[in-house]
């Protein structure tokens, strides 16, 4: 007999939703997973949903958080609105019924937690195969991403680390109602890229998420984004200024900024603080010592972290991306490369530079850039979580012959294309036109094949062992999957050194 059809019809413990039927999936978009955190609510952790009682129809994206436009695309000429009434979350499932729930995939968008949207991320292939699958928006910026506590009052108080506040209570909505579209609560796997894997990573050691989630998996997570208290009152008064206030007004200020003044602001302060320091940002989680009590690699080697399995991976030249047009603010040039090595001791400096062959070449360049930033980061995760939980480690080589022609071979992002699907529709058709159109199909099976596996039975397919000194076996995602030992080795334990010392 087949599966029935699920109702588009859901109960939340807010109120009743109606999502659309299409391509196999019901989807649900734009569910408010809190009250929109305006007015009082600003700057304030996020509060639950008000009820309502008549079906609320969730057929259309509701707003991004507030961000340049051009940041909030969703498409060739189609941006999403911004407002910071944004705390919503999106569902897609199956249209046909499981007879068992399904396990949940919970992405986190990316975009160096001042950009992005959660509705530029179409989940329907991963939901067909098997899966329920959530995206959820989070408060960015200013508004989000930097910690302000500092600037607290009494008549206007702030507190910290609130997008990772958001996040805690969209899993808290996908805990208490997924099973009402046919999910698993106790089965909910986190997973994301780029800023939105540093927030996964981040969740981790975040003693409010523990037992929300069962399974992580971090793409392409970087360094450098976790402030300490100091410095995070340190970019408060810097954004109270740029605001025409002092410490003692700055809250006020804030507080009732307008959106896009607010924008602008966190704008100019990335461009001083990247020429004032290379790769500081101002944006990120902060250890406050309660919502975030340490560093989340940290609170991973000592075994305080979140006891579940874990994916972790990159892009096999992340940088490649960010060498031209706007993202190009990576220090990916000799002078800029010596400016940061420069805090290293001699020795240290010298066996970076030695595993590099070719530097200071522009490849070699972009490479060690790349691994500074980003690759270095999963080196340390992997490490860290790897002596108390299982982990799996992979890197991800596949490029189509259209992106090495563009000289975006192994970029950052790429296996986000993989993932979604994308090499199915017209962007595919494109990066595939020079013959690369089964190998592209067969890569986008098999990562999401894998990720499906990991998220139903904590591992990732027989053929990948776990991550374990000192074989630190590791999958290569390319035209032929294999398992490598430790194929970096010279250049993972040079960073290992550089962060050692640091």
């Amino acid at each position: 007999m087949a599966n029935p059809k699920r109702a588009e019809r859901a109960t939340t413990t807010a109120g009743p939703v109606v999502g659309f039927a299409g391509d196999r999936v019901i989807q649900w978009r734009s569910i408010p997973y809190a009250r929109p955190p305006v007015g009082p609510l600003r700057l304030r952790a996020p509060q639950p949903p008000a009820p309502w009682s008549m079906a609320r129809y969730c057929d259309q994206f509701g707003f991004a958080a507030p961000q340049r436009r051009i940041y909030a695309m969703r498409g060739i000429g189609k941006f999403q609105p911004v407002s910071e009434d944004c705390l919503t979350l999106n569902v897609v499932a199956p249209a046909t019924v499981s007879e068992q729930p399904l396990p949940v995939l919970f992405w986190i968008h990316g975009g160096a937690y001042m950009m992005g949207t959660s509705a530029a991320y179409n989940g329907t292939h991963l939901a067909r195969r098997g899966c329920i699958y959530v995206s959820a928006n989070y408060r960015l910026g200013a508004l989000g991403c930097m910690d302000l506590s500092s600037l607290s009052t009494p008549e206007y108080p702030i507190e910290s680390n609130l997008f990772l506040r958001d996040l805690v209570m969209a899993l808290q909505w996908v805990r208490d109602n997924i099973a009402n579209f046919g999910g698993d609560p106790d089965s909910v796997t986190i997973f994301g890229e780029s800023a939105g894997a540093h927030a996964v990573m981040t969740l981790l050691a975040t003693p409010a998420a523990r037992g929300l989630f069962s399974g992580a998996i971090i793409q392409s997570t970087t360094v450098g984004l976790v402030r300490s208290a100091a410095e995070a009152a340190d970019f408060a008064v810097q954004l109270a200024a740029l605001l025409g206030a002092g410490p003692q007004d700055g809250a006020e200020a804030v507080m009732h900024a307008e959106g896009p003044r607010l924008v602008a602001a966190v704008e100019q302060m990335l461009q001083a603080s990247t020429a004032e320091t290379v790769g500081l940002a101002p944006f990120g989680p902060a250890v406050d010592g309660d919502y975030l009590p340490r560093d989340p690699v940290q609170a991973m080697a000592r075994g305080e972290a979140n006891p579940v399995p874990l994916i972790v991976g990159n892009t096999a030249d992340e940088a490649r991306t960010f060498t031209r047009g706007p993202l190009a603010y990576m220090p990916l040039t000799e002078p800029l490369i010596e400016e940061m090595l420069a805090v290293a001791e001699p020795a240290v400096g010298q066996q970076i530079r030695a595993a590099y062959p070719g530097y200071p070449g522009r490849d070699a360049c972009i490479q060690l850039g790349g691994d500074r930033f980003f690759t270095a980061g999963g080196w340390q995760v992997a490490e860290a979580h790897s002596q108390h939980h299982p982990t799996y480690v992979y890197r991800y080589d596949y490029s189509p012959r259209t992106l090495r022609w563009l000289g975006y071979a192994g970029a950052h992002g790429t296996d986000v294309l993989a993932l979604f699907d994308l090499y199915r529709g017209k962007l595919g058709r494109l990066l595939t036109l020079a013959g690369d159109r089964r190998s592209s199909l067969r890569i986008s099976d098999d990562l999401q094949t894998r990720w499906l596996a990991f998220a139903a039975t904590a591992k990732p397919g027989d053929d990948w062992p776990q991550y374990v000194d000192p074989e630190r076996a590791i999958k290569v995602f390319d035209r032929a999957a294999r398992v490598e030992a430790d194929p970096a080795a010279a250049r993972r334990l040079a960073w290992q050194e550089f962060d050692r010392a640091g």
